[in-house]
């Protein structure tokens, strides 16, 4: 990021969303703003610690792309395709209109091909290397989905996968904007995906401790800032959102939707799973995206918050928004109702806030019934909110003290 210079604000003209929420932007910001927790039980799980999480079970691979393609692609890469597909049409954007050159693509994973690793490690342990498809490396190495978006599409500029755990969307989007500032593209594609819900993955944040063990009300789980939770619920889902150059979407008549006007990132430095007791290094992140941007704390109307459920991340985030934006912003998250998606869960957090801001309604965090008091921040709860907004925040933090911030305007 380039702070000091003019902001430099990256039109957003497409979005696509996949998540437990819903197949498409409309159905899952209808199921976020209505507040309906996504997480159920998940049969293949029934003798595991944790038996549930937020699936995307209206997600079919093989009826959105077809038998022949959803076969050589991981779960993560499908999800994004679709997810992309969506956000180019709502663009007015084809491969046959771009100079491919020009346009690239920079999504975010914190674990790639997960289902694939998962499922061929179990054909090698029951019957023997003879029963591994060759397709292993191809369909699960973490740089996939964004190669296979630039097959897909022509994009033959800049291409590759931001992994910063679960920041690895919110970074996907700030590295996507500075490949436009550079003059690099004039189109990056853009935004993050995870399908980890696996036995493997899902038993070891359990076993970390890091998961919701309410099992007797899966829904109920994810209950960011509520006094009583107790972990997050883990999901699936991928975002993917345009990003042009102003001046490109201008001339081709494109509506912008938002604007990405600042980034910030940092490092904690410190523990590799906790987050810094006084929250320093999401504090620079957070203050840095707002320079970016030529913004200040009193700009800042609603932030779109990491929101883990976890005790200590929603503790510490909400005395860091509060020491930097006082407790004027509305805060939400919406993994109360998808879960969290890992590396995706940035990019469809940015994705809500794209349609915060267009539509000048802020979601509500589902299930949050008795709010922390250690969480003082003015957290939307009960029903969405209205009201002008011309300025927000969306927070994304990982393990390995990773942190990224985004800043969005209206245009």
């Amino acid at each position: 990021m380039t702070v000091g210079n003019p902001p430099f604000h990256a039109a957003v003209t497409g979005l696509g969303l996949v998540t437990a929420a819903g197949v498409g932007t409309e159905r899952s910001w209808e199921t976020i703003v209505a507040a309906r927790p996504t997480a159920a039980e998940i049969p293949a799980f029934d003798d595991l610690p944790v038996r549930f999480g937020c699936a995307a079970t209206a997600f079919d691979g093989n009826a959105a792309l077809g038998r022949r393609t959803a076969w050589s692609l991981d779960r993560c890469t499908q999800l994004a395709l679709v997810a992309a597909r969506e956000a180019l049409a709502q663009a007015g954007l084809t491969p046959e209109d771009w100079d491919g050159s020009r346009v690239g693509v920079v999504l975010g994973t914190a674990l790639g091909g997960m289902s694939t690793w998962d499922s061929e490690y179990a054909k090698l342990a029951a019957k023997g290397p003879r029963t591994v498809s060759p397709m292993l490396i191809p369909m699960a190495a973490v740089n996939m989905p964004a190669g296979q978006l630039a097959s897909a599409f022509g994009a033959r500029g800049p291409n590759f996968v931001t992994a910063t755990a679960c920041a690895s969307g919110t970074t996907a989007i700030g590295t996507a904007r500075e490949l436009l500032r550079s003059g690099a593209c004039d189109i990056v594609i853009t935004g993050g995906t995870e399908s980890a819900l696996t036995r493997l993955v899902l038993t070891t944040f359990a076993k970390m401790g890091a998961l919701s063990g309410r099992g007797e009300d899966p829904a109920g789980a994810s209950r960011p800032f509520d006094a009583d939770r107790d972990g997050f619920v883990l999901a699936e889902g991928a975002a993917v959102l345009v990003l042009e150059r102003p001046e490109h979407a201008a001339a081709r008549g494109a509506r912008t939707l938002a604007s990405v006007s600042g980034y910030g990132a940092s490092a904690d430095a410190g523990h590799a799973t906790r987050p810094d007791p006084e929250g320093r290094g999401a504090e620079a992140a957070l203050r840095t995206a707002l320079a970016d941007a030529g913004l200040s704390p009193d700009d800042i109307g609603h932030v779109n918050a990491h929101g883990t459920s976890t005790p200590l991340n929603d503790a510490v985030e909400s005395r860091m928004i509060s020491r930097v934006l006082g407790t004027g912003p509305a805060v939400t998250s919406v993994k109360g109702v998808t879960g969290h998606c890992l590396g995706a869960s940035g990019a469809i957090e940015a994705a809500v806030g794209v349609l915060t801001l267009e539509r000048q309604t802020v979601p509500p965090t589902a299930n949050l019934e008795r709010q922390d008091p250690d969480c003082p921040v003015d957290v939307v709860a009960d029903k969405a909110r209205e009201g002008r907004l011309d300025a927000m925040v969306s927070h994304s933090f990982g393990f390995g003290g990773q942190n990224a911030v985004l800043a969005l305007t209206r245009p």
